[in-house]
């Protein structure tokens, strides 16, 4: 069977990405280890202020913990990125898996009507030969049965920790020749019961996202959309709750 024009612009979109996944995976070790050298740096600059702690003048003491201040929020930008990244990383691929699901429910539905359209012809075959043959009607001949395999695809390949989930496409025999043309039917994904959610919203993450400074927040991570952000805000942020909190305080 000739390979569709939909299939095929499908695996020429694919072929970016492993290329699109090896720069996402080489930026993400490059801010890893920004974050470890950083990190290194903070407990040179500890250990250097404890051990010199009481020579230290006031305003000294004041630029050195300015200092350490600097690497931990540099440190902090970094692994805000990184995590950033792996969620763009993630969405690539589940934008690649949709998009399969939809060919393959496509590709389902053609093979689905070729049968149908084989087994009338079969059928119109046999009528006109036994009806040239004995004048009497075919009415009673059986049905040519073709049967058409399921598809499958497998979802969701990015979490290692969720168990895998898949979508399996499955079709019945065609037994009857005089239905119309097959449409497709596009199956969505289904969520893993197992994946956190996060947000106001109580959803999984996707898109672009922020973390609350607050280390005691019960949410942690947002979407902007929900916190009314559009760009990264300079310094830290509260979540709405968290700043009601500090309000109060």
């Amino acid at each position: 069977m000739a390979s569709t024009p939909y299939m095929d612009q499908y695996l020429e979109n694919l072929k970016n990405l492993p290329l699109e996944l090896e720069r996402n995976f080489t930026l993400m070790r490059d801010l890893d280890s920004r974050t470890q050298e950083k990190m290194c740096n903070i407990d040179k600059m500890a250990d250097d202020y404890l051990s010199n702690i009481k020579t230290y003048s006031g305003d000294t003491k004041k630029e050195k913990m300015t200092d350490i201040q600097l690497q931990f929020n540099k440190a902090k930008e970094y692994s805000d990125d990184k995590v950033q990244l792996s969620i763009q990383t993630y969405e690539l691929v589940d934008t690649h898996i949709r998009k399969l699901d939809v060919e393959l429910a496509r590709f389902e539905a053609e093979i689905q009507n070729r049968a149908s359209r084989t087994s009338k012809n079969v059928n119109e075959s046999l009528q006109k030969g036994v009806a040239k043959t004995s004048g009497t009607s075919s009415g009673g001949l059986p049905q040519v049965k073709i049967e058409t395999p399921s598809v499958s695809a497998v979802a969701n390949p990015i979490n290692p920790t969720n168990s895998v989930a898949s979508v399996v496409v499955k079709t019945d025999s065609v037994t009857d020749v005089g239905a119309g043309v097959i449409q497709p039917q596009v199956f969505d994904m289904p969520i893993d019961p197992n994946e956190p959610t996060y947000c106001l919203c109580k959803e999984v993450s996707y898109g672009q996202m922020i973390g609350c400074d607050n280390p005691d927040c019960p949410i942690e991570w947002f979407h902007f959309p929900c916190v009314k952000l559009n760009t990264k805000p300079k310094g830290k942020w509260f979540c709405p709750t968290c700043m009601a909190d500090v309000k109060k305080k």
